[in-house]
């Protein structure tokens, strides 16, 4: 985080509340609240002052889930709070694949990026431990989170899946879209089954569903 960004955001509360809204796609004050244990006020004037840094943007969402009631004001962070998190710097990456289509053609990148993702397979592969689809995806999940893609394990029933709410090559999928489908079929070599992926982006909200079916 580079020292800009600590200025703006300054004091620790503020921090808590980044790193809250990051693991959902948006809560209201009162959620807030709860789940930090601060005040209604506190929270208000932290929300406020991010909001003036751009850190964060409103909207009206719609309350209960039947959508009964008034809707409600959620917080929810935006693109510029990216750079508060864990990102891969793929300036160099990036000129590199550019590079290889000038000189070799425009199917080079891709190319590249399938050898790439066949090494972070076969090292993913040598970590992960487990005799079930669901078992290896808990290893995953541990070595994702650690890599800064914030992934959280989820299993209700016969419905299990990988959660990432940030991705540390988002300029990098951004730029090449076929990275969603690397990532999808490197996970379903690692996992031992099919993998369904759902992305779930709003304003600076990343979120990332890798469903195994």
């Amino acid at each position: 985080m580079n020292q800009k960004l600590i200025s703006e955001i300054g004091k620790s509360q503020r921090l808590r509340i980044v790193n809250t809204l990051k693991r959902t796609q948006g809560l209201s004050v009162n959620e807030l609240s709860r789940k930090l244990d601060m005040s209604y006020m506190g929270i208000k004037q932290h929300c406020v002052e991010l909001e003036k840094n751009g850190y964060l943007d409103t909207w009206r969402r719609p309350k209960g889930p039947k959508n009964i009631g008034r809707p409600e004001m959620a917080y929810r962070l935006t693109r510029s709070a990216h750079e508060l998190f864990p990102h891969t710097s793929n300036a160099a990456t990036l000129s590199l694949l550019g590079a290889a289509a000038q000189l070799y053609g425009p199917t080079a990148p891709e190319k590249l990026l399938f050898r790439l993702f066949q090494e972070k397979t076969t090292g993913y592969r040598s970590k992960v431990r487990g005799e079930t689809p669901r078992e290896r995806a808990r290893w995953l999940a541990r070595l994702r989170d650690h890599e800064g893609c914030m992934t959280e394990f989820s299993a209700t029933g016969p419905q299990a899946s990988l959660v990432e709410f940030h991705s540390p090559i988002l300029d990098l999928i951004e730029a090449y879209p076929i990275v969603m489908r690397l990532e999808s079929e490197m996970m379903q070599n690692v996992l031992g089954c099919s993998v369904r992926r759902e992305d779930a982006t709003a304003s600076g909200l990343y979120c990332c569903i890798h469903w195994l079916t």
